[in-house]
């Protein structure tokens, strides 16, 4: 990942506030255009632009991309195409203002791919899917993921940022770790005679993968719970680049943003794929979605009306220009960040570090409500997060939010704590 420069980190809740009292900072335009070449028919995508949600302080706009890889069918991939975002708005409370839905998002990011996967399982179909779901909000991005598709930015500055985790296990070594921890198994095919070939996958299962939304015939060592991140941009704008692995697998993502320079986002799209179907081949579905975020274009500047006569004294003081020198503390913390704020990133998969929050219970979660899937509770049937948990940050398991006996089920089997039910051998991608 590209590293920062030296420069102040500003809270989101400073900057967020700050856009709404200065006139002179607007929200962005957003272009995208998408572009893909099919093998299996198993690739999906959401595009929606301006989706308008009332708050506590107002309307706000915000924009949604995913990508969605299936393997093993496409059932999976769909089902969750149409319920994702639903899931992901329902776990966020609709009397929070803008700051706070935005600080919000990252764990109902985690509840909402939890649920999904959940009654995706329930429908008993054997098919999964990779997600890359990204909510832009502002200047604020908000991506979340599972799988081996990807999200890179390129900040207008020239940085390249890595917006989402690579879970195969050939390349993750935390996952395996999890994986053996929770007692899978991680290896290779075996020909026969002590031969092994192919990449490492899970066991029992044989996914490569260590989390989708489905997959419920390969056990449940494989979870939904996303790595979050949450960036920034300065006003400067930037472009993301969400593609499936079949990019990926061809191209850097130097080389991914190279090829389609100064190109618009819809040729752009399809130049990546090009590229990378001609550096491999069609060997699987190659999708690719990119997005710009632009500043908006200002109107030209009116004419300089003629020079008004100087105030003098204290009114001239009130309105001049202050220099650096004679600028305060409170005020520096306001200027304009010239890169890419990193404001949260967290990929664990344990829902008790993940649902955890700052903001009190009745802000985040309701109290008598499954944090995931939202049912109502009664106040004796409730379970904690933290109930059974041996992470250190929270160990007071009357403290919420809290899950239904479904719900805490789904947690416990996630991290070993109890059989899965029955599984059946897979060898899907």
């Amino acid at each position: 990942m590209a590293t920062r420069g030296e420069h102040q980190t500003v809270p989101l809740s400073v900057l967020l506030k700050r856009e709404l009292a200065n006139e002179k900072i607007e929200k962005p335009d957003i272009v995208h255009g998408q572009a893909s070449q099919s093998k299996k028919g198993e690739d999906f995508t959401l595009l929606k632009n301006e989706c308008q949600r009332a708050m506590g302080d107002g309307v706000t706009t915000f924009s949604v991309y995913g990508l969605f890889d299936g393997h093993n069918g496409s059932a999976a991939a769909i089902y969750t195409k149409e319920n994702l975002l639903k899931n992901v708005l329902n776990a966020i409370p609709s009397e929070l203002n803008r700051d706070e839905w935005i600080s919000a998002l990252p764990r109902a990011m985690v509840a909402g791919f939890v649920k999904t996967d959940k009654d995706f399982q329930e429908k008993a179909r054997t098919s999964g899917t990779t997600v890359t779901l990204v909510i832009i909000e502002g200047w604020a991005i908000t991506v979340g993921s599972v799988g081996d598709s990807r999200c890179i930015l390129e900040s207008a500055e020239g940085d390249i940022y890595y917006l989402s985790a690579d879970h195969r296990l050939e390349c993750n070594e935390e996952e395996r770790d999890r994986i053996t921890a929770c007692g899978g198994e991680v290896g290779r095919l075996n020909a026969g005679g002590g031969a092994e070939i192919g990449p490492l996958r899970c066991w029992p299962g044989g996914l490569c993968l260590s989390r989708s939304i489905g997959d419920m015939d390969v056990g449940e060592y494989i979870v939904p719970v996303p790595h979050v991140k949450q960036v920034k941009l300065s006003t400067a704008g930037g472009r993301l680049i969400i593609s499936s692995d079949g990019v990926w697998d061809a191209l850097s993502a130097e080389e991914a943003l190279d090829c389609c320079r100064g190109m618009q986002p819809e040729a752009a799209a399809a130049q990546i794929v090009k590229e990378a179907v001609q550096a491999k081949g069609l060997r699987d579905d190659t999708t690719c979605i990119v997005i710009d975020i632009l500043p908006q274009e200002k109107p030209p500047p009116p004419p300089v009306p003629a020079p008004k006569k100087q105030v003098k004294g204290v009114l001239k003081n009130m309105f001049r220009r202050k220099s650096p020198e004679s600028s305060s503390n409170t005020d520096r913390e306001y200027v304009e960040p010239d890169v890419v704020e990193e404001l949260f990133e967290e990929g664990s998969a344990m829902l008790s570090e993940r649902l955890d929050t700052k903001y009190p219970l009745c802000n985040m979660f309701k109290l008598f409500m499954c944090a995931i899937c939202q049912v109502e509770m009664k106040p004796e049937e409730g379970i904690s997060i933290h109930a059974g948990s041996t992470y250190s940050g929270k160990l007071r398991p009357w403290d919420g939010p809290f899950l239904c006996l479904s719900c805490q089920e789904k947690k416990d089997a996630m991290e070993g704590k109890r059989p899965s039910g029955d599984r059946h051998g897979s060898e899907s991608d």
